[in-house]
């Protein structure tokens, strides 16, 4: 298995970081309602719950980049490389989001969707 496929696991998993910091933000949580629950936050755990929804909105795009980029025997050097740094740029959106940097929040979230045009780019 490659490193790229690796990313995507570790993809997989990396909003639920931010899960455990948005629920951990406020007593009182209810799993009878979690989503209402989590809409009512506010500061630091919102952010936290905004982080996973995104990082959950970005799955779909880069799974299907490194998917692409495996099927055309793209070069493997930077379906790797852009595939860990997809992963180091939504760490780093993450923990921005949630710190509220919202310009180095803006740039990572940038960068990484660079990440998965960019791993078409290099596979055609």
């Amino acid at each position: 298995m490659t490193i790229a496929y690796w990313c995507v696991l570790v993809a997989i998993l990396l909003p639920y970081p931010f899960t455990v910091i948005a629920k951990a933000s406020k007593r009182g949580f209810d799993n009878n309602k979690p989503r209402t629950w989590l809409g009512e936050l506010e500061g630091r755990g919102a952010r936290a719950n905004w982080a996973q929804m995104n990082t959950f909105e970005a799955l779909p795009g880069f799974i299907g980049a490194v998917v692409v980029a495996h099927l055309v025997n793209g070069p493997q050097f930077w379906i790797d490389l852009l595939a860990v740094n997809f992963i180091a740029l939504r760490l780093a959106y993450g923990y921005a989001y949630v710190a509220d940097h919202a310009t180095l929040r803006s740039i990572c979230w940038f960068a990484a969707l660079g990440c998965v045009v960019a791993l078409f780019v290099v596979s055609a």
